[in-house]
């Protein structure tokens, strides 16, 4: 290969431009420019900037600024929901671990602030030591959590208008976890740069592979290199609208019903297979309110277009679940109570950066 052609690949291989041809990269103010025009509208509708602050009367916010996920997990039925302890800052690794003897919690497990976002700061921790060095730069309120050993990781979008008994499940997304697979020849850090996500997460990646980078998987050999389902961490996010049927939406319906002040989100579960989760034999390790998603619209290759279309349709719906509940005597957020709200997350996020 000539000495042009290898700066073409070199190019053509740039995260810059990795991030250019695929939309689902695009900064979120970017792709979210059309949306937030329609939310001045609907606001002019509404009389409330912050009129998605009535979607769920029990959850902060409505889930979408500086909400617990503690406080939410609480409301969920416990079966269904992994062991989670809440653990205040500062933490000192022998509290953590008779706190996590106390509950009969081995490793790994799953740690995360209470107040986030986007899988800033959510890791697996395989042994005390990890967990000492996470709790050293862990500032802030944080969650320890059972690692739920299952097969498939989805997130369930779901909706209810209030005063209804069913509602719809409108979106599932499969998550793939970030891996590579072996060849026989190349190193780990050669599959890794090979490949356009992973070569993403690279400054994460060489931290956290350095005693393996130049080791040499054999062929066909599946090496998960992120454990958390999360896009920005490296995880691909799969349309899995086939699964969505009337059962499906029955499991979610008894689910919801028993969350009291819930109506518009996401849940992020796991479950062992498709006979499973349509049994409810599912656990919840998260459940988002209206900041969340209808993540399947980052399908790699997925139109934006579509995308839209289906923001769109989601944003109309927590319109009206709002301004429903605002009828009921839900207040709305004030202007001024958000930007204490927005204050609050930016000094918490500020601990754990």
């Amino acid at each position: 290969m000539g000495l042009f052609q290898k700066g073409m690949q070199s190019v053509l291989k740039s995260n810059f431009l990795i991030k250019l041809r695929h939309w689902e990269y695009w900064p979120f103010e970017v792709v979210y420019l059309p949306i937030f025009a329609y939310w001045l509208w609907l606001s002019l509708k509404a009389r409330s900037l912050l009129f998605f602050s009535a979607s769920n009367p029990s959850i902060e916010n409505g889930g979408i600024l500086g909400e617990s996920k503690f406080g939410i997990l609480k409301r969920i039925p416990q079966e269904l929901v992994p062991v989670t302890l809440y653990l205040k800052a500062p933490a000192n690794t022998g509290e953590v671990l008779k706190a996590m003897q106390q509950n009969r919690l081995g490793f790994p497990v799953i740690v995360k602030p209470d107040i986030g976002e986007r899988g800033n700061k959510v890791e697996k921790i395989e042994n005390e030591d990890q967990l000492s060095e996470y709790l050293q730069n862990m500032e802030a309120d944080f969650l320890l959590q059972e690692y739920v050993d299952k097969k498939i990781e989805l997130g369930v979008f779901y909706y209810r208008y209030p005063g209804e008994k069913s509602g719809k499940v409108t979106s599932v997304v499969v998550k793939e976890m970030l891996s590579i697979e072996g060849d026989g020849e190349s190193t780990v850090k050669e599959l890794i740069l090979k490949k356009d996500r992973a070569r993403l997460q690279w400054k994460v990646m060489k931290k956290l592979w350095h005693h393996q980078l130049c080791h040499i998987p054999a062929c066909g050999q599946m090496i998960e290199l992120m454990p958390i389902g999360n896009h920005c961490r490296g995880a691909t996010f799969l349309n899995g609208n086939h699964l969505i049927n009337q059962k499906l939406e029955q499991v979610f319906d008894e689910v919801s019903l028993r969350v009291e002040g819930f109506y518009f989100g996401r849940y992020d579960i796991r479950c062992d297979s498709e006979a499973d989760l349509y049994a409810g034999r599912i656990k919840i390790m998260e459940l988002n309110g209206a900041g969340s998603e209808p993540a399947h619209i980052y399908h790699p290759g997925a139109s934006l277009m579509e995308a839209y279309k289906v923001l769109f349709h989601h944003w109309r719906v927590l319109y009206e679940i709002s301004v429903a509940n605002h009828k009921n005597g839900v207040d709305y957020l004030s202007f001024r109570d958000g930007i204490k709200a927005y204050k609050k997350v930016l000094a918490v996020n500020k601990k754990y950066r």
